[in-house]
């Protein structure tokens, strides 16, 4: 049969609390045709699959209205603007100050207490409107959250006839609820700033004439044109032009990078002087920035333990409390003959006490604004699950090549042997050579042409063993390239050549044996520099006590050459890429949590065992983006060290939040219980606590 699946992502006003979470979910998983949903407090994104021939989308949008929140689908143009003067719940919330205020002073100063008791009901109403609708939508659901015991509570003290406490309760309460949402738009910020980096326009040269579409219509191949000052819409390669383009919001890079024809260049960055024809080589929603957006929305989706933790918290606090309410409010005048006015008061507070998305928000807002402040740095972390295991790591473990290196090795010697000289082996290992992708093939077809003797001869039988060497038939000659691992491996003898490749790997250098089966031919030595930061990084990491490894494909002379270079006193040399897996297990055992750090794709099995993987330089590589747990945008060694430092004060203050939203609650309760607070206070420090771990996360973003 057909598949017949949709997706749809809609986003969903009024998603601002975990409550409100949990009734959206058990509202779409009860509705028959929806394979899946996925919902996002922070994004306020509710992304559906569902079978539009058993559910309409219409239906979808009509079950969410029922929770009392509204949907529409996301990103249409017809998105209205924000404006806080103009928004229903702000304008019922003033309504419902004044009439408490008209209420109180008629009480006052006129002993009007019918009137003034109209007045109130009029304040309830209006106050306690989106939280009546919350709590009756969670009701028809067979549920329970923090809107249904301010509810309880406001009646209850109605009912004690205390028509006063009831408003200002259900006036503090919404009040609160807005406040909450608008410090939560405030984490919200750190994924808006990146979206309002994308340009919703390009200008585009099609059949000779110049027209402006959206960017969601760029085609692969369009030339786009970009005027000094403006934002690439999109990314691509330049054609024409040379400018210079300010990379910070990708890279984290102060310093503008010289772009000319050939280069790549990314959607949301900003071009300075020149103008720059730029050929589109991703859609819009594949671009660099477009993937470090989505990585930001789905941050909530791979949780840290304190986040799972929040959550089961939350689910369990409202029945309990609701339970322990009741109890209160009911057993002491039936078990002892206690007053029932005074207990069930004690109840409602028990009720107000715990309505708060404090600890619910404080754990996600924390994420939130640590992850989207760190993606503007060039840091993007795949979720708060990678924030918590970085704190954890014990011991760093770099790849050599690309990683401590710039990866751009070069030819430094060449040694022919058994009367071979070194433009005929250099021509020979560069026909062969061509054939590779690895770095070392690349410098030394590099340096056959530079020196002119790039040969264009026949190759075949080509055959590569990766960490080896390769094997392959030149003009009808069988050859052998590799190091000495692979040439002890095709029992091999290397003829006398031995002293002088160890020399050369003592030194730091790469060995390239070049062979016949009967005979050795040279040797051809490539070396790569170390990278001006990687020494201060590793210094870096010591400081924090962390172990600093180096594994590596190079020889065990060349690996501690380079070792000792960088300062680095553990190193694993000779290793094949799954031998890099093994040794990452082996350093786990031995020490600890590991992370490793590479480029993402020759290190890929390593990093995908490790318990964080870090892609380095992965703008613009697809690879790199999706293998990463954590990805460095910039090819920069020194953000290994923020990216410890962001760790460890995420959790630092992810603890603070928690702490202080327990320690709230484990003073609150019992003061309820005692009776030694009352309505109106324990709903104020209950929302005032709140605010504070809340906004103690927001702090992260700075």
């Amino acid at each position: 049969m057909e598949k017949t699946n949709q997706t749809v992502v809609l986003q969903i006003a009024g998603l601002d609390c975990q409550d409100e979470k949990a009734l959206l979910e058990k509202k779409m998983g009860a509705l028959e045709g929806v394979a899946g949903f996925e919902v996002n407090i922070f994004s306020q994104h509710l992304r559906v699959t569902y079978d539009p021939k058993r559910l309409p989308l219409h239906d979808i949008i009509r079950s969410v209205a029922e929770t009392g929140m509204k949907a529409r689908v996301a990103g249409r143009k017809d998105e209205a603007k924000f404006i806080w003067w103009k928004e229903k719940r702000i304008i019922l919330l003033a309504l419902s100050g004044i009439l408490t205020t008209t209420a109180y002073l008629l009480q006052v100063t006129l002993s009007a207490n019918s009137a003034a008791h109209i007045f109130y009901l009029l304040a309830i109403v209006t106050g306690g409107y989106y939280p009546a609708k919350a709590g009756l939508s969670a009701a028809r659901a067979f549920t329970m959250n923090i809107n249904t015991l301010l509810i309880l509570a406001a009646v209850g003290a109605v009912g004690l006839d205390l028509w006063g406490e009831a408003a200002v309760l259900v006036f503090i309460y919404s009040l609160g609820n807005v406040l909450e949402t608008f410090v939560v738009n405030k984490a919200r910020g750190a994924i808006t700033s990146l979206m309002a980096l994308l340009p919703k326009e390009a200008l585009v040269r099609r059949d000779g004439s110049e027209i402006t579409l959206p960017t969601g219509e760029l085609q692969l191949g369009d030339v786009v044109i970009v005027r000094p000052g403006e934002k690439i819409p999109i990314d691509g390669i330049v054609v024409e032009g040379s400018s210079f383009v300010d990379e910070s919001m990708i890279t984290g890079e102060p310093v503008p990078n010289r772009k000319t024809l050939g280069k790549m260049v990314f959607a949301g960055t900003l071009n300075q002087k020149g103008s720059l024809g730029v050929r589109v080589t991703k859609r819009s929603e594949d671009t660099t920035l477009a993937k470090i957006i989505h990585s930001v929305e789905e941050a909530q989706a791979k949780k840290s333990s304190y986040q799972l933790f929040g959550e089961k918290f939350g689910r369990i606090y409202t029945p309990i409390m609701f339970a322990l309410g009741v109890g209160v409010a009911v057993f002491p005048p039936l078990i002892f003959g206690a007053q029932w006015q005074e207990w069930i008061y004690r109840g409602l507070v028990v009720f107000v006490v715990s309505c708060s998305c404090g600890l619910a928000l404080s754990v996600p807002v924390a994420i939130v604004a640590a992850v989207g402040n760190s993606a503007r740095k060039g840091i993007l972390f795949k979720g708060g699950l990678f924030l918590e295991k970085t704190q954890q790591i014990e011991v760093v473990a770099f790849d050599k090549t690309g990683t401590l290196t710039l990866g751009r090795p070069s030819v430094y010697e060449i040694t022919g042997w058994n009367g071979f000289n070194e433009s005929e082996l250099l021509s020979i290992a560069a026909a062969i050579e061509s054939r590779s992708e690895h770095p070392i093939a690349d410098a030394i077809v590099r340096k056959a042409k530079e020196s002119g003797h790039a040969s264009f001869k026949k190759v075949e039988r080509f055959q590569a063993s990766p960490g080896r060497g390769i094997s392959a038939t030149v003009e009808g000659k069988h050859y052998l390239l590799g190091n000495r691992k692979f040439f002890d491996e095709n029992a091999h003898p290397l003829n006398g050549l031995e002293e002088l490749v160890e020399t050369a790997e003592r030194e730091g250098k790469t060995v390239v044996i070049v062979g016949e089966p009967a005979q050795c031919l040279g040797f051809i030595a490539v070396s790569d520099t170390l990278k001006p930061e990687a020494q201060q990084t590793v210094t870096a990491l010591k400081r924090r006590g962390l172990k600093v490894v180096m594994l590596t494909g190079d020889t065990e002379a060349t690996g501690k050459a380079t070792a000792e270079d960088v300062g680095i006193d553990d190193y694993r040399a000779s290793l094949l890429p799954e031998e890099k897996i093994d040794a990452v297990s082996s350093l786990r055992n031995e020490f600890g949590p590991v992370m490793m750090v590479g480029d993402g794709i020759n290190d890929s099995p390593a990093m995908a065992v490790s318990d964080v993987g870090v892609a380095m330089g992965a703008a613009g590589t697809d690879v790199a983006m999706e293998t990463g747990d954590v990805v460095l945008m910039a090819d920069d060694l020194s953000r290994i060290p923020q990216l410890f430092a962001m760790s460890r004060r995420t959790v630092r203050n992810i603890k603070q939040n928690i702490v202080a939203s327990l320690l709230i609650i484990a003073f609150l309760v019992p003061a309820a219980l005692m009776g030694w607070i009352e309505l109106l206070s324990g709903l104020l420090l209950n929302e005032g606590a709140a605010l504070l771990v809340i906004l103690n996360g927001l702090r992260l973003l700075k």
